[in-house]
């Protein structure tokens, strides 16, 4: 086997923290969230959004309860220019939402930026120039001092124009880009150097956003920088510590949250992780994962099918079947031993009564995302006896006993064998009907007259009803009376009396099919022959009694198909 060429890469610094306090720490209220789908997530696009899907983007990130949304990036490009202006002069944004406008410290851009600001009633200028020592070394070819000089005139020239434009409602977000590549003195010592450049105060905090552009690092790590950050920023209570991570090790998520727990107060990311390379922080999966935990989210997704919906629309991009809380598979067991701890999970909620979620492998319910039950189960090759039976029941109110659960759930496994693909729930009903429904050979029933007396018998094996029944073999009818303990018990009598077969009634259940005044009943039966054979059937009618005895039928005529077979 080949060795990787893993001697090619250094492992990330760890961070001298010994008396950490983060891992002691719980999450207990949201963080302040940011979302950056209309500038970060959309720069990522192959094809980028055009004004009015950025605008159906905007008008859904409201609608999920963003306070803060960062719409663009003016100065890169007319249609992110257009697009602030749209907003701003159509006036598109609510009172309570603030936009975010990003640009490099740069003096025209700078510019370019308040200009599209102009008439806003709410903005944050975030600011940003790279603070990493390979970028320092590489792409800039500067020294330190060079590069804290390039965020300190940044910062003088956003405060000039926000003075001349007479808008308070202007607040100001730095970012040392490339944090994770920054040395963390260095990084401190830039953001004090931009923080007494604003004048920044408890009164009027700036937003200090530390984002790891680049993920290089396990997330713990991450925590460490951002407690050790929080420990040493000077006045602490004049900044509002930010992150921004991205996913390049697939930890992005947990790295926020690690950070919030570290002492972060607010979140950037992007519905669905969407971002360059591998995506920025999945903003929906930090958000439910909150909510799993009792912490109320403060952003509101009980309708990600909508929201998937607009933002595949928008985007041009898919969301993955496997996403957390988001992909269309989540939900969905397919294994036989999922299946079965989901259904018997459903069914303990349903008799608790307490209101508290725990179900076997769903961590969060369904219908709280606006996602419906009937997807938990789907039946394919790895599924087994109780997710068919859940399916029977959930769907279509069959509650099927668990003594006939193996017998129809192998029926169904040599379908799905046979088929190649996973059955749909339409399929497997009528899988149902076919195999013990429907059978009207080699017995059918013509004619059948139930009479019970009037008086309650005394003993259960006192005989009280008579039966009259006209069965059908093979074109062939024969009519019989006979009397029993009820009518399932009446015509075994009768069966046996007058046909020659010889059989018991092993197993016997019974329900009604949904709740109505014309509702129908079900009857399931299992019988045993002297020789040793048993056969399971089903009756549906709207008469119990007759339900009961299509039953007994339905088992019949399965146990003489079995015997030929």
């Amino acid at each position: 086997m080949a060795s990787m060429n893993y001697e090619k890469y250094v492992p990330y610094p760890a961070v001298d923290i010994p008396d950490r306090t983060w891992p002691d720490k719980r999450i207990t209220k949201a963080p302040l969230w940011c979302s950056v789908d209309l500038r970060d997530g959309n720069q990522a696009l192959p094809v980028p959004m055009s004004v009015e899907e950025k605008l159906n983007m905007f008008r859904l990130l409201v609608e999920i309860g963003f306070k803060e949304i960062e719409v663009g990036f003016p100065s890169a490009a007319a249609v992110e220019f257009q697009f602030v202006r749209r907003l701003i002069e159509e006036k598109l944004v609510p009172d309570d939402v603030t936009i975010q406008v990003l640009t490099q410290a740069r003096k025209h851009l700078i510019h370019k930026t308040f200009e599209a600001l102009e008439g806003v009633n709410k903005a944050i200028v975030h600011l940003y120039n790279s603070t990493s020592a390979l970028q320092r070394d590489v792409v800039f070819r500067m020294g330190r001092e060079e590069i804290k000089n390039i965020a300190v005139k940044g910062t003088i020239l956003v405060r000039e124009l926000r003075k001349a434009s007479g808008n308070k409602g202007i607040r100001f977000q730095y970012s040392p880009e490339s944090f994770t590549g920054t040395e963390l003195d260095y990084a401190l010592e830039v953001s004090h150097a931009v923080m007494d450049a604003w004048g920044a105060s408890s009164g009027e905090p700036i937003i200090i956003n530390l984002p790891s552009t680049v993920e290089m690092s396990t997330p713990n790590i991450f925590a460490d920088r951002i407690e050790w950050f929080c420990r040493n920023i000077r006045d602490r209570g004049a900044v509002l510590i930010s992150v921004h991570t991205h996913n390049d090790r697939g930890t992005a998520v947990a790295s926020a949250e690690l950070a919030v727990m570290a002492g972060a107060d607010r979140v950037e990311g992007a519905l669905f992780g969407n971002g360059e390379r591998c995506g920025n922080m999945d903003i929906v999966t930090m958000a439910l994962n909150l909510c799993t935990q009792g912490v109320d989210p403060e952003l509101d997704f009980s309708d990600l099918s909508h929201i998937r919906e607009v933002y595949c629309k928008s985007t041009r991009m898919n969301v993955h079947p496997r996403q957390p809380y988001s992909g269309e598979l989540v939900y969905t067991a397919f294994s036989g031993s999922h299946q079965d701890a989901v259904s018997k999970g459903m069914r303990a909620l349903r008799r608790s009564g307490d209101g508290v979620w725990s179900v076997p492998y769903l961590p969060i319910d369904p219908e709280d995302v606006g996602c419906s039950y009937k997807a938990i189960v789907r039946i394919n090759s790895q599924s087994g006896k109780g997710g068919v039976a859940y399916i029977m029941e959930n769907d279509f109110g069959y509650e099927i006993p668990k003594w006939m659960q193996p017998s129809f759930g192998a029926v169904v496994q040599s379908k799905v064998d046979r088929n190649g693909r996973e059955l749909l729930p339409q399929e497997i009903r009528d899988l149902f009907h076919d195999e013990y429904i429907r059978l009207h050979e080699p017995y059918s029933m013509k004619k059948c007259t139930i009479n019970w007396e009037d008086r309650e018998p005394e003993r259960d094996d006192e005989v009280s009803t008579t039966i009259h029944c006209t069965l059908d073999k093979n074109g062939y009818k024969t009519a019989f009376s006979a009397k029993g303990n009820g009518p399932v018990d009446a015509f075994v009598r009768g069966v046996r009396q007058h046909t020659g077969l010889d059989f018991s009634i092993d197993e016997y259940a019974e329900h009604a099919i949904g709740h109505s005044a014309d509702a129908k009943a079900i009857a399931y039966i299992r019988i045993g022959d002297v020789e040793g054979h048993e056969s399971l059937g089903a009756g549906i009618d709207s008469n119990i009694s007759l339900a009961s005895i299509k039953a007994v039928l339905s088992a019949m005529n399965r146990m003489g198909n079995q015997v030929k077979r």
